[in-house]
Order: structure tokens, then sequence, then C-alpha cells
């Protein structure tokens, strides 16, 4: 008897394919055949999977990222009871990314078993798929939409030397890779689109390369190369400008980017931008 079959009241958390149904694998399928319930981000998402694998009845409730502490506590006190709970999310493993992390902590919290079932993640397989150095990386979920979350995360990005990896909307991918490519044109990146599916692209190239107009499809994962920065006493500032705006960066966020590299005021760089006569607001 092994870990998933032995014994109730455990939350089983169960990573499902990104893609190509064929990743799921044995172990997976029966710990949700056997589940009590099983928590999805998607129900529907998720009930389409049980139909494809031949498993029917199953009780699929919601657990989104909108989930409460009042709706936690109430599945812990299922554990407690002796259900055996399945944990999934839409495509991957839960709790990578994912609101699934809420209810794993509060079953550990509580004394319950986690038992992890591995499987698929567009992480790995796209840092695994990237050649980049594996052994060290950091891995950074969503980028927030704007604000200053967006900007303080981005150059936490440009900071990170080692292979960096996040998520992105086909929506907003071309305008991250600008800003990215403003702040680092040369340093290498791949975008992953629709890995494991019947489309799947890997896209390689500079961020200056990447960040060329085209049409953006379907999920993607990007991953950023080592990168180590250049340190800001040996900056040729007009020569940055130069390079910054051939990148094709607008005269304001380039006057930011040098800022954070310089600590010179924002101000003073926007004027020099003008001076130089290349800014303008594009």
């Amino acid at each position: 008897m092994d870990s998933v079959s032995a014994g109730r009241g455990r939350l089983t958390i169960v990573a499902t394919p990104i893609g190509n149904l064929e990743d799921m694998t044995p172990r997976a399928v029966r710990a949700l055949g056997e589940a009590d319930v099983i928590l999805a981000e998607d129900t529907r998402r998720t009930r389409a999977l049980l139909t494809h694998l031949g498993i029917a009845g199953k009780r699929v409730e919601r657990l989104d990222a909108h989930v409460e502490r009042h709706s936690v506590d109430r599945w812990v006190s299922r554990l407690e009871v002796g259900e055996a709970i399945a944990l999934v999310t839409d495509a991957g493993t839960p709790a990578v990314s994912d609101p699934g992390s809420a209810l794993v902590r509060a079953a550990a919290e509580h004394g319950r078993e986690v038992v992890p079932i591995p499987g698929a993640s567009a992480v790995t397989t796209a840092l695994a798929a990237s050649g980049f150095p594996g052994d060290r990386f950091r891995f950074f979920g969503f980028l927030p939409r704007k604000g200053s979350g967006r900007t303080e995360l981005l150059a936490e990005l440009e900071a990170t030397e080692e292979t960096a990896i996040f998520f992105e909307s086909p929506q907003r991918v071309e305008h991250t890779l600008g800003e990215l490519a403003v702040r680092m044109p040369e340093r290498e990146a791949v975008v992953a689109r629709e890995l494991t599916k019947l489309h799947e692209e890997l896209l390689r190239g500079t961020l200056r390369s990447l960040a060329e107009g085209r049409e953006w499809r379907g999920e993607l994962t990007i991953v950023l190369g080592p990168y180590r920065r250049r340190p800001a006493a040996v900056i040729d500032v007009d020569a940055r400008i130069d390079e910054l705006l051939a990148a094709g960066g607008r005269a304001k966020d380039v006057a930011k980017v040098l800022a954070e590299e310089t600590k010179l005021p924002v101000r003073e760089l926007y004027a020099r931008i003008l001076r130089r006569g290349q800014g303008d607001e594009r």
C-alpha cells in the first residue's frame, strides 16, 4: 500500500498536464479516482480532464485565487474527519504561482499529511528546453500588470544574474519584452509558447530581437539567460542613452532606467536625452 491509498484525511497535490494529456501519470489518475472531492481552480477544465480519464461521478469544487480563509478552514476540517482531498490547478503543478498554496500551508499547520504527486510543470519544462544553466534559477510567476510593483520587479529581473523564469499573457508579452529590451537588449532569452501542445514553439534570441513586432498567441513562459548587470561606475551615459533609444525606448522610460543604473536624477537625465536631439515621445 503506497502513499496515495494508505489511509484517509490526506491532502494530495496532483500535477496535471500542461497541454499533452499523455503526460498524466498512472499514479495521478489513481489519486483523482480515489479522492472524495477534487478542488480545482477551474472546475469545467478539471471535469473535462476527468471525462478524458474515464473518471465519472466525482465531486469537483472550486478553489481559486479569491479563496477566503473560512473556505480554507472548511476544507481542513474535512481533512480532519477523514475525507481524501485532491488538489489540482488549471494545468501543471498546484501551488506553483497558484492559489492552492494557502490550503497546503493550512493543512500542514493542522498536522494533516500532504502528499505531492509530481508531474508536468511549465517552469521546469521551459528551463530544460532553454539550454540555460538550471543549477541556480529564479521564478517570478506572473509580472504585475502596472504600477510601482511592476517597475520594481522589472528592476529585480535586470539585477538577477542567474537564469530567470516568468509567465506572461499573449496580450502583454510584446510590451514586456520591449521594456526588458530597453534595460538589457543583449540578454539572451527563450520564449516557450504552447509547451507540449500541437503548436509548441521555442523562440530563441536576444531580448532586442525577440521584442521585434510579431503576433503572440497561446500560453507563454519566458526564460532569461544568465546576465551580469553593467557596473554603474563604468557607464558612459551618452552611449547608454543612444543604446537604449536604439532599442526602441521612450525618452521617459530611458531616463528611468538610467536613473536606476547611475543614481542620477530622472529629470536631469530626461533633459540630457532631449538635448542630444534623439529623445522623443514615442
